[in-house]
């Protein structure tokens, strides 16, 4: 009854039963009165006439929910429908909400009490603000301000507004409004601000209240980084700020407003304020925080006003410096406060809090870059022979101007810098390769989890410290090995000393020359093997070994110039096999794979001195060497040997290295088949279903490293391996047969089908890895037919494996149009039957989803010739399918759906066909792509969705489709070409789904897509600048909708980075490395 009384809203709501509702949803009643009242709530919400009833709730009640609850519904139509209300009822609800603001803020009793309340209306007014002002409201900064000046709190509240304008506009307005809305709200903003700018003055000029000299600077702090530059420089604004720095209550606030001065970056027309305000700052901040006070200790016991101070202190001076270092080098007495100030910095990045270290992590990598690129680009080789060291009287006379001035920068820097490489040095972060890590019981462990934080830093941190190495190897050099000789005295010995300083040994890898790098690495190796020999105790061994390891990971192109060297390091690895402690084996195992695959060569040429080479020694040795390895490690350490063993350039050795690697899973393999042709019985024991996944993964690790080379191995197992998949495929399918479909979940089962999986991934390994040879696909396709996709095709669906999809797909991408005579054969065996699994709903088989639209781009890209074949049904399944793939949001399959599609319109598109595919799905495409690329849960499709949309403009205007893509028979209307047929029919599509933009609106953003269609850019912005207008993506995070710029960025940052030595580790470095 109640309910029926609230939701009739032809006359005034009844607010005391709608506080009663709103009261029992958050109440701690029983669950199905909150259900109810949330019910009820929801459908208020959702009638558009509720927002009518805003006034009369609001005015009539005491509870701050239900004044939430009407704001809520208010704030859906300000943002929504503002503009499709007519005047009068705007006018009514602008006027209102200020006269609400008004009253409540100029009472200091009610502001007080009323404040979560009036920080709501705040926010409602600002949404509003972006609808009206300026066109339609140009008094509101006037009118604003001079109720400022009428009350304290009423002023105060002013403050809140401007701020939150000022952040709607300059920081929240992307994505969010149309690129013409923001100018124009900028250009306002801009035009009034010498009204806000003298009311600011003003407060803090006269004003004794805390409160509003706090919320007024924090209004400043938002308006600092656009007002114009004349309001900060030319006023007595920073003489303010800098008097207000001292006192505690306004500190924090002060540096903010500051340091936003610091960051701005307009030429050099104030320098002279920037030194002065900067030499005024350093005098005030020796009386707040004195040079001697050691700032790590005060961090760690100081307020969270005080931790904040410090952090805000941090990004003052980063900021400063990024933008203004260069005029504090002038003068003895400005590089005297410079260089204090660096101290300042030096002792913050030694406060224990990851935010701080970070803020100054991220100034020291661009003031390195900065001092050494100046040196990088110096084309001078007075300069060059400087960098390495060689300093002399008669080289300064070779320089000319500029390189003088840069020497004498670098020397500037030289003390900062040397203070700089020993904190990275000392607060150096774990590297992914390192796998043993000290947990929060002090106890050393395995990692378990990738920490991405710690990753990002020490990427940051590696490139600083490489180009630290760059300006001064000598000191570099010099700092680490005194570090070092501290941890063998014992003088500094802790676990993290020791790992910080050979994680930062291992970053500089490549950035010194190569002599000096010699010289350098076997003190530093051979210190460290004495530590492991000298240091007692299992923990203190495992940290050592993980750094060892490390270490010598990071430098293949010593360990290939020293083959001495490189035999003790494998040698210790295979100590390292054998030590349980957890992680070492792992890392072990890790590091001996990344070294075969930087320097296999040295291991199958006879080197000096020696009577074999040394893979033929590692063979004979191999049982003992993996005999306390886990499978894991084991099949780890196939693929290592697989590496040296496919750089035998000799065939014949080649083949023998091959079979002495495969004898024991070779043994064992010929035991287990000799058996099961006694009985078949035999293979259905659960160790031996375990014994023959080992012996295939065995394989298949083998096989990734070989590639062609794993032939004659394959060849051995494979026949018979065909049987044991086809063998346990039936078992599979009469277990889930007999258990239902509980039986799929079985241990028994699951491991039956991790054979399976494992066959199959072999043989797609093998073909994936060998060379192009048409022979190999010959040998190894047809037996595959009946016993892996005609098993497929018998299969229950709960017992059919996706790797069945992704082996094909992957036969079609290497074979290319060889296999288009299969492809019938392909469809008819996985086409029907995997359609019926994915398209009950989006979430069941999510393998086999991804797997099998990889399967049909492979064929549509290199067998297309097959799809002009199927059916008008069979293709009108695969176009579904395809659309049902690009409405997952499921982003990769997604992303395939759409790639796959794109390569189908442009086949079609080319072929004699194409009048019969579009007139059959332009339309429809059409439609679902609008669909998905405005329903906001698609956003990462982006990129594709508007490169689909292009494609179709751009075809039906190039005139290439000459029947008509409208339906004659229901059109009665002839239209004079599919053109404008298209615009007509998109136009109604889009005003259909998008009742709150007009007509006039959809038409110029379509005509816009039509004109812009042949330039990318300008018809992405186009789209972008719709969808921020559709309500769905104007409050949310639109950055996929920007990706592609993104990734653009990266790849040319990648580009800089391999041109500087060092920048780019050695493992990360796709080369086949020289090392013969």
């Amino acid at each position: 009854m109640a309910a029926e009384k609230l939701r009739d809203l032809s006359q005034p709501i009844d607010v005391p039963l709608l506080d009663a509702t709103v009261a029992a949803f958050y109440g701690t009643g029983s669950k199905d009165e909150r259900t109810a009242a949330d019910q009820i709530l929801r459908e208020l919400q959702n009638n558009p006439d509720m927002w009518l009833q805003v006034v009369h709730i609001l005015s009539n009640t005491q509870s701050l929910n239900t004044k939430f609850f009407a704001l809520q519904v208010l704030e859906g139509v300000v943002k929504y429908r503002w503009n499709v209300l007519p005047v009068e009822q705007r006018d009514g609800m602008k006027n209102y909400i200020s006269d609400v603001i008004v009253k409540l803020s100029s009472n200091e009793v009610s502001f007080r009490q009323e404040r979560l309340y009036v920080n709501k209306l705040n926010i409602i007014l600002v949404q509003i603000l972006k609808h009206e002002w300026p066109a339609r409201w140009r008094s509101f900064i006037p009118d604003l301000v001079t109720a400022a000046k009428t009350s304290e709190t009423l002023c105060e509240n002013c403050m809140a507004i401007l701020k939150l304008l000022s952040e709607e506009v300059f920081d929240f307005s992307r994505g969010e409004m149309t690129q013409q809305k923001i100018k124009e709200l900028k250009q306002s903003l801009n035009s009034e601000f010498q009204l806000i700018h003298e009311l600011c003055l003003y407060v803090l000029s006269a004003s004794q209240r805390t409160e509003l000299i706090r919320a007024t600077l924090a209004t400043l702090h938002a308006f600092l980084s656009w007002i114009p530059l004349g309001y900060i420089f030319e006023s007595p604004l920073l003489e303010t700020l800098l008097k207000f720095f001292p006192v505690p209550s306004y500190r924090n606030l002060t540096l903010q407003c500051l340091t936003e001065v610091a960051s701005l970056n307009f030429g050099e027309f104030y320098n002279v304020q920037y030194v002065k305000m900067y030499t005024i700052f350093m005098v005030q901040l020796q009386t707040v925080l004195p040079t001697s006070t050691n700032i790590p200790d005060a961090y760690g016991n100081g307020s969270s006003e005080e931790q904040a101070f410090i952090q805000n202190l941090a990004l003052f001076f980063t900021s400063f410096y990024k933008f203004h270092i260069r005029i504090l080098e002038s003068t003895q007495e400005n590089v005297a406060a410079l260089l204090m100030g660096l101290e300042y910095l030096l002792n913050i990045s030694y406060v224990d809090d990851t935010e701080v270290f970070k803020v100054c992590l991220d100034y020291y990598n661009s003031l390195v870059l900065e001092l050494f690129e100046a040196n990088h680009n110096l084309d001078n080789p007075a300069a060059t022979a400087n960098m390495m060291g060689l300093q002399s009287p008669m080289i300064l006379g070779m320089m000319d101007g500029h390189g003088k001035q840069l020497l004498q920068r670098r020397q500037l820097y030289s003390g900062p810098m040397s203070k700089l490489r020993l904190l990275m040095i000392s607060r150096m972060a774990k590297p992914e390769e390192v796998l043993i890590v000290e947990d929060e019981n002090g106890n050393i462990v395995r990692e378990t989890l990738k920490d991405n934080d710690v990753l990002v830093q020490y990427k940051i941190m590696r490139e600083t410290l490489i180009y630290l190495s760059h300006l001064d190897h000598n000191d570099t050099e010099k700092q680490m090995l005194k570090k070092l000789s501290k941890q063998l005295n014992g003088e500094d010995w802790t676990w993290n000393n020791l790992n910080t300083l050979c994680w930062a040994i291992g970053s500089i890898s490549g950035s010194m020359m190569e002599d000096q790098e010699n010289r350098f690495l076997v003190m530093v190796i051979r210190d460290l093997l004495n530590l492991c020999e000298i240091t007692k105790g299992k923990d203190n061994k495992a940290v050592i070994a993980s750094n060892i390891m490390y270490v010598v990971g990071q430098y293949p192109r010593f360990l290939r110039a020293h083959w001495k060297f490189l035999k003790t390091v494998v040698n210790k690895l295979f100590e390292f096999m054998h030590e349980t402690h957890p992680g070492v084996q792992d890392m072990a195992c890790d590091t001996f794979l990344k070294i075969v695959q930087k320097c296999k060569r040295k291991f199958v040429i006879l080197q000096v001195g020696e009577s074999e080479p040394f893979v033929s020694e590692l063979l004979t040795t191999l049982p003992t060497t993996i005999a306390d390895l886990e499978p894991h490690q084991i099949h780890s350490f196939y693929e290592s040997v697989g590496c040296m063993i496919q750089a035998e350039s000799e065939a014949t050795k080649r083949e023998e290295y091959l079979q002495r690697l495969m004898i024991l899973p070779n043994q064992k393999w010929t035991e287990i088949i000799g058996h099961a042709r006694g009985s078949v019985d035999f293979l259905k024991d659960q160790d031996v279903i375990r014994t023959v996944l080992n012996i295939l993964q065995t394989n298949t690790s083998a096989a990734s490293s070989l590639g062609t080379h794993f032939l004659s191995q394959i060849t051995l197992i494979f026949l018979d391996m065909l049987n044991v998949y086809k063998m346990y495929s039936e078992l599979i399918s009469s277990n889930i047969a007999e258990g239902g479909p509980y039986a799929s979940k079985t241990s028994y089962v699951k491991l039956l089908r991790s054979v399976k999986r494992e066959t199959l991934k072999l043989i797609e390994t093998f073909l994936d890895k060998a060379e192009d040879q048409p022979q190999i696909g010959k040998q190894f396709v047809p037996p595959m037919m009946d016993p892996v996709l005609g098993d497929y095709a018998r299969n229950l669906p709960d017992a059919r494996e996706s790797e069945v999809l992704s082996l094909f797909a992957t036969i079609i991408n290497k074979y290319k149009g060889a296999m288009i005579d299969d492809v019938p054969r392909i469809f008819e065996a996985v086409f029907q039957c995997t359609l019926e699994m994915i398209t009950k709903n989006f979430e069941d088989y999510p393998e086999h989803r991804l797997k099998f639209f990889s399967l049909l781009k492979a064929i549509a890209t290199h067998c297309f010739g097959a799809l002009i074949l199927l059916s008008p049904e069979q293709l009108k399944l695969v176009m579904d399918s395809v659309m049902w793939a690009f409405r997952h949001t499921e982003r990769n399959i997604a992303e395939t759906g759409l790639n796959l599609l794109l390569e189908m319109l442009k086949n079609f598109q080319n072929s004699e066909f194409r009048n019969q595919f579009y007139q059959s799905y332009f339309v429809l495409i059409v439609q679902e792509i609008f669909a998905v690329l405005t329903d906001t849960f698609h956003k990462p499709g982006f990129k594709l969705h508007v490169l689909v949309l292009q494609h179709l403009f751009c075809l039906v205007e190039s005139g290439a489709l000459t029947e008509p893509l409208w339906d004659a028979s229901t059109v009665s209307y002839s239209y004079p070409n599919n053109g404008a047929f298209v615009r007509e029919y998109t136009i109604k599509l889009l005003c259909g789904s998008f009742p709150n933009i007009p007509a006039s609106e959809v038409t110029k953003f379509l005509n816009g897509l039509f004109e812009s269609r042949a330039d990318l850019s300008t018809f992405k912005n186009h789209i972008r600048d719709f969808l921020v207008q559709s309500k769905g993506f104007s409050t949310q995070d639109n950055k996929d909708l920007y990706a592609e710029e993104a990734a653009a960025q990266k790849e040319k940052e990648r580009q800089r980075m391999l041109s500087i030595p060092g920048l780019i580790a050695p493992n990360e470095i796709q080369d086949e490395m020289v090392d013969s």
